[in-house]
C-alpha cells in the first residue's frame, strides 16, 4: 500500500545516522508492518460476502409484460443465517415501483414470499417484449439484528457499516401470451404471497374467557364452585 511504503521510506532516512542494528531493526519492524497490513487487506477483498439471505429467484424479478399496466413479480426471501436478519429493498425507480413489504425482520430459517409492483410503459417504435431492456434495478440489503423486533427503516440508517449489499435484482419481461416455467412459477407464487396476506389479515383468536350477553364471564371454575355450594346447601336441608 503507497502509505505504508511513504511511511516505511521516512523511517528509513529518519534512522540512517543510528547504529546498522537499530537501522535493521527498525527496517525489519516497519517492513513486517506492510506486509501484515497488506496481507490482510488482500485476504479481506479475496473472500466472498457471506450472504445472509436466499434468494428465489436469485438475480432476477420477472414481471408479466403488459404495456400501460401495473404488473407485479414475487421473490421469495429466506434467512439462512443463525441470527435474526433485517432486510429492505431499494429500486432506481421509486415513483414507478413499490415492494411489499419493503422490509422485514426474519427469525433464522424464516421466510417470506415479497410482492413487487410495476408500472409498465409502453414500448417505442413497436419493440417485442423480449426487446424490452428495462434499466430498472432492485437491490435487497441486509443487516444483522439482535433478536426479534419490529422492522423500521431507520435501523438501515444507524448501522451503515453493517449492512450487506445482498443481490442488485435485474428486470426481466415474460411473454404473457407465451408460457413459460418462469411464468408458472411466478403465478405460484404471486399466489402464496396473497394467502400469507390473507392470512395476516384476519384477526387472532382470542384465547381469554369467553363473553356471552351483557359481559358474563363464563369460567370453568366458578359453574363447579358454584355447583358444590348448591348441593351442600341441599344435603344441610335433608340432614335436618
Amino acid at each position: 500500500m503507497p502509505f505504508w511504503q511513504k511511511s516505511g521510506a521516512s523511517a528509513s532516512s529518519s534512522t540512517a545516522t543510528n547504529s546498522p542494528t537499530t537501522l535493521n531493526r527498525d527496517r525489519n519492524h516497519v517492513s513486517g508492518h506492510v506486509s501484515q497490513g497488506s496481507v490482510s487487506s488482500v485476504a479481506k477483498s479475496l473472500l466472498p460476502t457471506r450472504r445472509r439471505l436466499k434468494l428465489d429467484p436469485p438475480n432476477k424479478l420477472y414481471f408479466p409484460y403488459e404495456p400501460g399496466k401495473q404488473v407485479r413479480s414475487a421473490i421469495r426471501i429466506k434467512n439462512t443465517s443463525k441470527s435474526h436478519v433485517a432486510f429492505k429493498f431499494q429500486t432506481t425507480a421509486p415513483k414507478s415501483c413499490f415492494m411489499r413489504p419493503p422490509g422485514a425482520v426474519l427469525a433464522p430459517g424464516e421466510s417470506i414470499i415479497a410482492t413487487v409492483f410495476k408500472f409498465v410503459e409502453h414500448p417505442e417504435n413497436n419493440e417485442k417484449p423480449t426487446d424490452q431492456k428495462c434499466k430498472v434495478k432492485f437491490k435487497i440489503m441486509s443487516l444483522k439484528v439482535k433478536g426479534p423486533m419490529e422492522y423500521v427503516p431507520e435501523m438501515f440508517d444507524e448501522q451503515k457499516d453493517q449492512i450487506s449489499v445482498e443481490q442488485i435484482l435485474r428486470v426481466v419481461f415474460l411473454d404473457i401470451q407465451r408460457p413459460s416455467p418462469q411464468l408458472e412459477k411466478l403465478k405460484r407464487q404471486l399466489a402464496e404471497a396473497e394467502a400469507a396476506l390473507e392470512s395476516r389479515k384476519k384477526p387472532a383468536e382470542d384465547t381469554g374467557p369467553q363473553i356471552v350477553g351483557e359481559g358474563l364471564v363464563i369460567d370453568e371454575w366458578k359453574e363447579r364452585r358454584e355447583r358444590y355450594l348448591a348441593q351442600q346447601q341441599v344435603e344441610g336441608v335433608d340432614s335436618v
